[in-house]
């Protein structure tokens, strides 16, 4: 069976996807808005869906991490770091000299895409799972990680041009301590820690709701990547290609690493998955404090508007068919 469904073709794959509750949820949640509905996401269960994500994942890696035998985690975490600090390093040129963006614009974009989206991950895990294909535990070390390189050196662009940069080591400070960041890292303690005993405490609460919780976010982000969908006027031809093209390039790259460092094809494909992403957690909560005049309709729209919904519904069927293309399975 497992053979079978590998063999899928392209359209198949995104028909997968594209009729898994956590997809329909998130086209619901766009539905929502377009109909001008009065569904409204109070901001306390907002906050409480995301919290419970991330430190559900955190604990979920830490707990495969403490029971795992697989080699190359190492290896995996170098080189997820590496690439997410990689990624700024050439969006930025091409958003200042193709888009002809200004420097705090270019760099606030490039931030958001050298970090990564922790729902996009959680949407090609599940597209993994409705398919049969492996993927190594440890991936959810790698979201954590990926997390903050990206934003960081963004950071050391825009400030090297400012008059008075803000000091490196208090963006770094409010990248880590922020939510999203310190939730995973805090939850990958925990979980190592508490070992397979602590998991089986939690799992009824942190493990068995996980993807029933997952389609009430993505039901929430429907709606709000729905409401900047006005915004694609302003921000131009160009950010909509970038938007696009960026994570599909950015994706090859991540297969061609994961395949260089030993992945098996799943986890090669979720690296790329990865590496295709842009943050909207992260990444627009450190912009806001550090780079305060970059316009927040470009990098929000860009990763929230373009990428998130490209990479949910086409991105991720499209980049497993290159992993397969690229690696035997």
């Amino acid at each position: 069976m497992r053979q079978g469904r590998l063999s899928m073709s392209a359209l198949e794959l995104i028909q997968i996807n594209l009729f898994s509750p956590v997809i329909l949820c998130f086209f619901l949640g766009i539905i929502a808005t377009l109909v001008k509905s009065d569904l409204r996401f109070p901001e306390p269960l907002y906050q409480a869906l995301s919290i419970y994500l991330l430190l559900a994942i955190g604990m979920k890696g830490g707990f495969a991490i403490r029971a795992s035998t697989e080699s190359g985690i190492l290896l995996a975490l170098v080189s997820g770091i590496i690439l997410s600090a990689l990624i700024p390093l050439w969006a930025y040129p091409i958003l200042r000299f193709m888009g002809r963006f200004n420097k705090a614009d270019a760099a606030a974009v490039a931030a958001h895409y050298g970090s990564v989206s922790v729902v996009t991950f959680l949407a090609a895990t599940t597209f993994l799972s409705a398919i049969g294909v492996h993927y190594e535990g440890f991936f959810p070390a790698l979201v954590a990680v990926m997390e903050i390189p990206g934003i960081i050196v963004a950071l050391l662009l825009i400030g090297r041009s400012r008059e008075e940069p803000t000091p490196w080591f208090e963006s770094f400070y409010t990248v880590l301590s922020g939510k999203s960041v310190f939730l995973l890292i805090g939850g990958l303690a925990v979980g190592y820690v508490s070992g397979e005993q602590g998991m089986t405490k939690v799992e009824p609460f942190l493990i068995a709701p996980f993807h029933g919780v997952l389609c009430l976010f993505l039901l929430e982000m429907g709606m709000l990547a729905s409401r900047r969908f006005g915004d694609l006027k302003r921000v131009g031809k160009f950010i909509i290609t970038f938007g696009v093209l960026m994570p599909i390039a950015n994706a090859i790259i991540g297969i061609l690493v994961g395949s260089l460092i030993g992945l098996s094809q799943g986890g090669a494909f979720i690296l790329g998955t990865l590496a295709s992403s842009a943050s909207y957690i992260a990444a627009p909560a450190t912009i806001r404090l550090a780079v305060p005049e970059a316009s927040p309709a470009l990098y929000l729209t860009s990763s929230l508007a373009i990428t998130f919904p490209f990479n949910l519904t086409i991105g991720i069927p499209l980049y497993f068919t290159i992993a397969r293309w690229l690696i035997p399975a």
